[in-house]
């Protein structure tokens, strides 16, 4: 396991070691979870934008002429 060496400022350190303190738990384990969870809610937004991606390539538009901001508040009258 890699160590790493973060730089604070003292306030934010001290709220973190209460929180530690109150979650029975450490600051490193607090910023290794932390991490952990950034990077799989990154890697879940990639993975639905590359899937949002491959959905646009295989869907074909009906639409021939290019909205703007007036046609897509027309009311059409039935």
């Amino acid at each position: 396991m890699a160590n790493l060496t973060l730089s604070l400022d003292d306030e934010l350190l001290q709220k973190a070691r209460e929180a530690a303190v109150r979650e029975h738990t450490s600051v490193n384990a607090l910023v290794r979870d932390y991490l952990k969870q950034y990077v799989n809610a990154r890697e879940r937004r990639l993975r639905a934008l590359d899937a949002l991606d491959q959905l646009a390539e295989r869907t074909h538009s009906a639409s021939e002429e290019r909205w703007t901001r007036e046609s897509l508040h027309e009311r059409k009258a039935g």
